[in-house]
């Protein structure tokens, strides 16, 4: 019975009513997932290619300097104006601007 009314139902129109839904898909897709994807992949690559001596903001928000980097266990120590602090390197989210810097000072 499915079947008889799939083969009554025209090509056109049931191609006719998908088209929204592709359209949301493809809107969806270029708007939201597509830059969040790129957002990630340039801050895995931040993470990776971070150095000694530069002053990140983590993930947390908490501001500091890197005074150590492990790579063995893939770690991190971030001077703050509270200490010396440990954090996996993932949990670095950005490296602060010169601008930024300069506008603090």
């Amino acid at each position: 019975m499915f079947i008889t009314i799939l083969l009554q139902a025209s090509t056109q129109e049931s191609i006719m009513s998908m088209l929204p839904f592709v359209a949301m898909i493809g809107v969806f897709y270029f708007l939201i997932i597509r830059p969040q994807m790129k957002r990630q992949k340039n801050e895995k690559k931040f993470q990776t290619t971070v150095v000694k001596g530069i002053k990140v903001v983590t993930s947390s928000g908490i501001h500091g300097k890197i005074v150590e980097i492990n790579d063995t266990d893939n770690t991190v120590t971030i001077e703050t104006g509270a200490g010396k602090i440990k954090f996996e390197r993932s949990a670095i989210s950005m490296e602060l601007s010169k601008k930024y810097q300069t506008d603090v000072k």
